[in-house]
């Protein structure tokens, strides 16, 4: 599971996205979860076209009452997404999207302890993490809120994602359940953005070890 990263400046997230200068995003931010966070989703009726939204990092379902929920919903994980209440009206319309990111954070519990680990891309890019995303309706003001859930998957038999979080006693350690994000290749953006369910779910991997740079975190 992934809880905080850090979201690329505005030029990065223009150039590598193809975004235009209509950017709300400002800034290298560190995010965390119910912060505000950018993702990129594209235009509807516009072929090829995409956009940035800045929206809560924990997507608020159709059906919830308040936009302040009282259970996490910044990680999803893929296994769950088409059949979980939260998140499967979004996987069922293609509501996809793409969560720009300079580095991400995870735990390594090695050491007997917590110790952060940064982890960005060897050739220098910004992530471009897997995500769903909604824009829920406050029935009693009309206000339109933006949010998105970054996707996570199964890393026991990654050499480098199993290695973060912490073990689980109880279970053996071929199934831990280490958890990783999805990292979505500039080739395959727009497979990922616009192509069928099917198309997407073949795009559901943790990132390639060679693509990975991955050290502690300084504090």
């Amino acid at each position: 599971m992934c809880n905080r990263y850090v979201a690329p400046d505005q030029a990065d997230i223009e150039r590598f996205w193809h975004i235009g200068r209509h950017n709300p995003w400002r800034g290298e931010v560190e995010v965390f979860p119910r912060s505000l966070g950018p993702f990129v989703r594209p235009v509807v009726g516009e072929s090829g076209v995409s956009e940035l939204i800045v929206g809560q990092w924990g997507l608020i379902p159709w059906f919830a009452k308040t936009a302040k929920l009282t259970y996490a919903t910044n990680n999803a994980r893929c296994e769950e997404i088409a059949a979980k209440a939260s998140y499967k009206l979004a996987w069922q319309r293609g509501q996809r999207c793409i969560i720009p990111a300079a580095s991400f954070d995870e735990p390594c519990w090695e050491s007997g302890r917590n110790v952060w680990w940064r982890f960005r891309r060897r050739d220098g890019a910004p992530w471009g993490l897997a995500g769903l995303w909604n824009a829920w309706t406050d029935k009693e003001t009309g206000e339109i809120v933006e949010s998105y859930t970054m996707l996570t998957i199964n890393a026991d038999a990654h050499p480098v994602m199993s290695r973060m979080h912490k073990p689980d006693p109880k279970l053996p350690p071929d199934r831990q359940d280490k958890r990783s994000v999805v990292a979505i290749e500039t080739a395959h953006v727009e497979t990922w953005l616009r192509g069928t369910r099917e198309e997407a779910s073949k795009l559901m991997a943790p990132p390639a070890v060679e693509v990975l740079d991955g050290k502690p975190a300084v504090a």
